[in-house]
């Protein structure tokens, strides 16, 4: 047990309250008093809302499994399962026409279209490392990476003909974003001006530099003929550098294994540091001691002369946790934690009024504003109770109404059912909604549980809905006044070794209307970001607003496997698939506090993985189980065998305890309960289950 300290009733961990006061509220002038008084009152008033709406889950979670049993497998009559969800009030009407009003939002979600990373706010390394992403060095992500169909470098020193591969590639995308007007950028020498055949592709220039634009991003030549590159380049080009990573995503959710006070306190330091820009993080590389720190912004001599600043690092987003975990760091008058959600609310805004102030050594909003992602909302109330709790947070911070500004995830059915109504009640703080493939199907298989098993996981991606759920967020988006006001987004590409499949596939991003999507790597946003050179999203996004919704009943298919017999190869084979991608994950979770690394699969292929992917594989096993695919003694046989693969995987990690001789330590145990128990986990999330054994880890 940490040590407490009483704040107005409230029960707080000491070294939790001593940062607060100290380093969060000291800077902002805020009086401990006032603020331990004012947090107090709106606990009174929102933690028994947040539980009101939790318990409604249940309500409807019940209601839908009775009505479901009550039909023993037979297939479901759309019109007739419209109308069911309608009467216990899962679906909702939908809200008159109307247009977000959200206000001073920076250019970056408002006004361009490029990457977004998402990173652990609890690895100081990566969050500096994805801050500074917003610039990112096109040779350096040809030459390291399969993206060129071109041989991988030799190891020891520089590849040359790799090199000149990388060249030639770079000049062909400049050719494609900004062609010159008689030539190729392979036959310019570098005397004097690029002949551009547009000339207002050129915006700036410095010493060693130009600056050039399309489609609203940036791209910089590094001019320098005494740079190893450049000398030998014909125009003494040493570098092309994109604009890359727009925004990023500090993660206090689904990335990181945050289950204490002592996690908190880490996660919210961090917050603090980035916000602030005073954050370091000193590590070994390549036998080397490195210092990482924020970059600085980038300044250039505008063609009318004037002084042009351009932001050095990302726009920066947190992304709180949900509305269903509790958290020891507060305890309540009653003892019972404080609900986490709530908790991430006040204490990320607080830190961003910090940046509201100026009073960093760097701005993140140039706009003033704080942006919060929120995850894991179940429809409209739920993101109203978001709206309210959001209002509640700036009058304690006396903060102007609508500087904290949300993003809404779309990644639980009944959000994605209501999605406008969901938008209409946030729609003055409105600045993002995405879709999210792996957190959407785990509630998709949750909700309809009892209604019987389901398609295999590979195939959901080819179902009815999910085709339904991608085009009907960009739409009803669209159609609610996004375009130009926020992003909308769409989900990770998991596989950061695999960029010549990224290149090929992820442009249908863009192409769809998405003004933002995940990679999970800053050389993955710099690759990305020739996407959004090549495709015009804001001209896609008009096109597409004259476009109706599609109708909802696409969306409400259950994908469903009704009639069909698996083969004893087919069910080895998803048990298997699901069992290890559970397990890689889990005991990076449980022994190590790891919550998103890049994890092997089943073939060995490194995926980045956060706490989604176990919603997805449990709750399919779980499915299988219920409905006899399969039987218990068959998925213990699939946990056996892929925990001596997990194993093998890891064999290199000197930190890694294994699976295999430890079954009946807390990793094995969490992946056990996480299938075994899993029906019975509230909408089938898996943070009960993840917290209440890495506690035990931790010996707490």
């Amino acid at each position: 047990m940490s040590d407490r300290v009483e704040k107005n009733g409230l029960q707080v961990d000491a070294a939790l309250a001593a940062f607060i006061e100290g380093e969060v509220l000291s800077p902002l002038g805020q009086d401990p008093a006032a603020f331990w008084q004012g947090f107090a009152a709106l606990l009174d008033s929102f933690v028994p809302q947040n539980r009101k709406l939790l318990a409604k889950r249940d309500i409807l979670q019940a209601e839908i499994d009775a009505w479901h049993l009550a039909r023993a497998g037979k297939p479901i009559d759309p019109q007739e399962y419209r109308a069911f969800l309608t009467s216990i009030g899962y679906l909702v009407p939908e809200p008159a026409p109307f247009q977000v009003g959200t206000a001073k939002v920076d250019r970056e979600i408002a006004l361009m279209a490029g990457p977004q990373l998402v990173v652990p706010v609890l690895n100081a390394r990566f969050l500096l490392n994805a801050a500074n992403a917003r610039w990112g060095s096109l040779y350096d992500s040809f030459y390291g990476t399969d993206a060129l169909d071109a041989a991988p470098a030799r190891s020891g020193g520089y590849d040359e003909v790799r090199g000149g591969e990388v060249i030639r590639a770079a000049r062909a995308f400049l050719d494609q974003a900004v062609p010159l007007g008689d030539m190729s950028w392979s036959d310019w020498d570098g005397e004097g001006m690029p002949p551009l055949a547009d000339p207002g592709h050129l915006v700036g220039h410095k010493p060693g530099g130009l600056l050039l634009a399309n489609n609203g991003l940036h791209i910089e030549l590094v001019l320098d003929r005494n740079h190893p590159i450049g000398r030998n380049d014909k125009a003494g080009i040493a570098d092309v550098v994109l604009e890359a990573a727009l925004t990023t995503i500090c993660d206090l959710e689904d990335s990181i294994a945050a289950v204490d006070a002592e996690d908190k306190l880490a996660a919210y330091r961090n917050w603090l540091g980035v916000i602030r820009g005073d954050l370091a993080d000193t590590f070994q590389k390549g036998g080397q001691t490195m210092t990482r720190t924020l970059a600085a912004d980038r300044h250039w001599t505008a063609n009318d002369g004037s002084d042009l600043v351009l932001p050095g690092r990302s726009l920066l987003f947190v992304r709180n946790v949900g509305h269903l975990m509790t958290n020891p760091a507060v305890l309540l008058a009653d003892g019972s934690e404080v609900p986490e959600g709530i908790l991430d609310a006040v204490i990320t805004s607080a830190i961003g009024a910090q940046d509201v102030k100026g009073l960093g050594k760097v701005r993140n909003s140039r706009e003033s504003s704080i942006y919060i992602v929120k995850p894991k909302m179940h429809g409209p109330e739920e993101a109203g109770f978001t709206n309210a709790l959001f209002d509640a947070v700036e009058d304690l911070l006396a903060l102007p109404r609508h500087t904290i500004k949300v993003g809404v995830m779309d990644e639980e059915r009944r959000t994605s059912a209501n999605l406008a109504a969901c938008i209409h009640a946030v729609k003055d703080r409105v600045v993002f909604i995405n879709t999210g493939f792996l957190d959407r199907t785990g509630d998709e298989i949750h909700t309809s549980m009892r209604a019987g098993p389901m398609v295999r996981k590979g195939e959901m991606k080819q179902s009815a809905w999910i085709d339904a759920y991608e085009k009907r967020n960009v739409q009803v988006g669209l159609a609610c006044g996004l375009s130009g006001k926020a992003q909308i987004g769409k989900g990770m590409w998991a596989a950061p070794d695999k960029m010549r499949d990224m290149m090929e596939q992820k442009i249908g991003h863009p192409r769809s209307g998405a003004n933002t999507a995940w990679v999970p790597s800053p050389t993955a946003a710099t690759l990305h970001a020739m996407h959004y050179h090549q495709v015009g999203v804001f001209d896609v996004q008009r096109d597409l607003a004259a476009q109706p919704v599609p109708p909802l009943d696409a969306l409400l298919t259950v994908p469903l496997a009704l009639g069909r017999n698996f083969s004893e190869d087919e069910v080895r084979e998803e048990l298997d698939n699901n069992a290890q991608g559970l397990l890689g994950y889990v005991v990076r979770w449980i022994d190590q506090g790891v919550g998103c690394s890049k994890v092997p699969d089943i073939n060995d292929v490194g995926l980045m993985e956060d706490r989604a992917t176990l919603r997805i594989s449990s709750q399919h096993m779980a499915n299988w189980l219920l409905h006899g695919i399969c039987t218990e003694a068959q998925v213990m046989d699939s946990l056996r065998r892929m925990a001596a693969k997990v194993d093998a995987q890891n064999a290199g990690d000197p930190a890694y305890e294994p699976l295999i001789g430890n079954e009946d330590k807390p990793a094995f145990r969490a992946a056990c309960d996480l299938v075994f128990k899993g029906v019975e986990q509230l909408n089938g999330y898996t943070e009960p289950l993840l917290h209440q054994w890495r506690r035990v880890k931790k010996g707490g």
